[in-house]
């Protein structure tokens, strides 16, 4: 007769899961508590019982998500979705909040292909797949929901006793760690990334149905514009403005646009740091202070205004998408060859240029608004970034593991990227010129956000604003104006490192083609004083 096999209750099994999440999946999280506490004697006692409370908020998690059967299925999820998670916090140094989580919600498969690499699937099979066979091989036994909640209570209770008796005699410490250091919260795994997707999740809901306030529906060109304005905006992705020798970087990134009459502003800031907040809010009129997912979802945006102006308007990407910005003005996919003409590797932003002729010429009057959305800089992979031809800086990093590459590799890599940018931008100059006199033509350059390139152990984007360093919050912004365009170029240049931002993209476009609305501010305009046909 085969001896009884023992089963063990869910509670018993989640117990072991908790042990295992705390003990293997938050390296990042210790790391980033003992650069602020040291592990020594003084501090030991603090991350001991850190590690505890840890556990226990973890099991609290685990106890209201897994029930009965699914307890297993739900696991097997939760540890391979935390071994990802403890994968890019470990490797990029990257903060894992409802921002962060849009932006893989965002995400498109191209993007995809440049973050998942070898290491992450043996990462996910060392800390996810084997921890869930084990805990799959696990005979548990069937009880009625009572008995198993009974059971949970048990642990719980008595985790919450424990968890008390280590934190009261050093409640000082954690008043200070709750207080000044929030951050930590963010690199707990997987209570955080969970915490991140339920405020996501929440952020995000909206009905189907559900209209959009509309904005600036009386808009109109001033009566006195006659001459006919042709802007091209192009939206860059990823462009830290230090890494620009129009701004003084010390390598010649802008070889390009150093030879035409540009404008670079030195000191502008992004509305976030990552494509998924900033491109809605560059374009939205509600600023940083005052923007969210769900109001800059619910308001048109100053491609609205365009439209109720009269003005015509076109979107083209080479990104993953305007984020909701072009969902009410033409749009054209650009990143296949089945339209852009210039693919290698990838397809690449110039090919955005292919065919604007035709459509400026198919729109005999009124003016012309068209948005590019470059892919640019976007990383990991920034030696996809380039054509072979731009690779100047060497050696390059050729991976977008990058914790593979030394600093100089990853720093070349990105600044041949850089370099291509240039080029980008100096043919949508080179395209705006014919058109001089017949239009008033004008390039604004604008990116999304910057990218660390592991400053203090840090790569990519998309931290915290708060926290955010100037690499992913200061960006590249440049201007050009052509021959007939009615501005004071010489005065505008006076004023290139004042501080501007996000914010101003909105009324300063409003400004360039004198449109007359409530919602233009002339005072966030950076062009107002200096449009030479107006009345000062």
């Amino acid at each position: 007769m085969l001896p009884h096999r023992r089963r063990f209750s869910v509670a018993t099994v989640l117990l072991l899961a908790t042990s295992i999440f705390v003990l293997t999946h938050n390296t990042a999280f210790f790391a980033h508590v003992t650069e602020v506490y040291p592990l020594n004697i003084h501090y030991a006692p603090f991350i001991l019982s850190l590690a505890l409370v840890l556990g226990t908020s973890t099991y609290l998690v685990l106890a209201v998500l897994c029930v009965g059967r699914a307890t297993k299925p739900i696991l097997t999820v939760l540890l391979l979705l935390s071994a990802a998670a403890s994968y890019y916090m470990n490797r990029y140094g990257v903060v894992i909040d409802h921002e962060m989580v849009r932006n893989v919600a965002l995400t498109d498969s191209r993007e995809v292909r440049d973050v998942v690499h070898w290491g992450l699937v043996l990462h996910l099979i060392l800390l996810g797949v084997v921890p869930a066979v084990v805990l799959m091989l696990l005979p548990v036994e069937r009880t009625s929901f009572l008995t198993e909640t009974v059971s949970k209570l048990k642990f719980v209770l008595g985790a919450l006793a424990l968890t008390a008796f280590a934190v009261v005699p050093i409640s000082d410490t954690y008043f200070s760690f709750l207080r000044e250091h929030k951050i930590l919260r963010y690199y707990a795994n997987p209570t955080g990334w969970l915490y991140a997707t339920f405020k996501f999740l929440k952020q995000s809901a909206r009905s189907p149905n559900e209209a959009v306030a509309p904005l600036g529906e009386e808009a109109r060109v001033h009566p006195s514009d006659v001459d006919r304005e042709l802007i091209i905006v192009v939206v860059g992705e990823t462009a830290r403005a230090d890494h620009f020798s129009l701004n003084g970087y010390e390598r010649q990134t802008n070889p390009k646009l150093q030879a035409e009459n540009v404008l670079s502003f030195t000191n502008v800031s992004s509305c976030g740091t990552s494509t998924a907040v900033s491109v809605p809010c560059m374009f939205s009129n509600l600023g940083r202070a005052g923007y969210s997912q769900s109001k800059g979802a619910n308001t048109e945006n100053v491609l609205d205004v365009l439209q109720h102006a009269g003005i015509s308007v076109l979107w083209r990407d080479n990104n993953s998408d305007s984020k909701g910005v072009a969902e009410r003005v033409p749009f054209e996919d650009f990143r296949s060859p089945q339209r852009n003409p210039i693919c290698d590797v990838e397809c690449r932003d110039e090919g955005m240029l292919a065919g604007l002729d035709n459509y400026i010429e198919q729109i005999p009057e009124g003016d012309i608004v068209i948005v590019l959305h470059a892919m640019g800089n976007h990383g990991p992979a920034y030696f996809k970034r380039y054509p072979a031809a731009f690779e100047q800086f060497t050696p390059a990093c050729k991976s977008a593991e990058l914790d593979t590459c030394s600093p100089e590799e990853i720093r070349n890599a990105y600044d041949n990227a850089i370099l291509y940018t240039d080029h980008f931008l100096s043919e949508v100059i080179r395209f705006l010129k014919p058109y001089s006199s017949r239009f008033e033509t004008a390039m604004l350059y604008l990116s999304d956000h910057g990218e660390s390139l592991g400053e203090a152990g840090v790569f990519l984007h998309g931290m915290p604003y708060f926290i955010a360093p100037d690499a992913q919050t200061h960006v590249a912004a440049i201007v050009w104006f052509g021959s007939s365009f009615e501005i004071d170029t010489a005065g505008l240049r006076s004023q290139i490192a004042n501080p501007y931002s996000h914010d101003n993209l909105f009324h300063s476009l409003l400004g360039l083609l004198e449109i007359e609305d409530p919602v233009y501010d002339k005072g966030k305009d950076i062009f107002a004083g200096h449009y030479t046909e107006e009345d000062e």
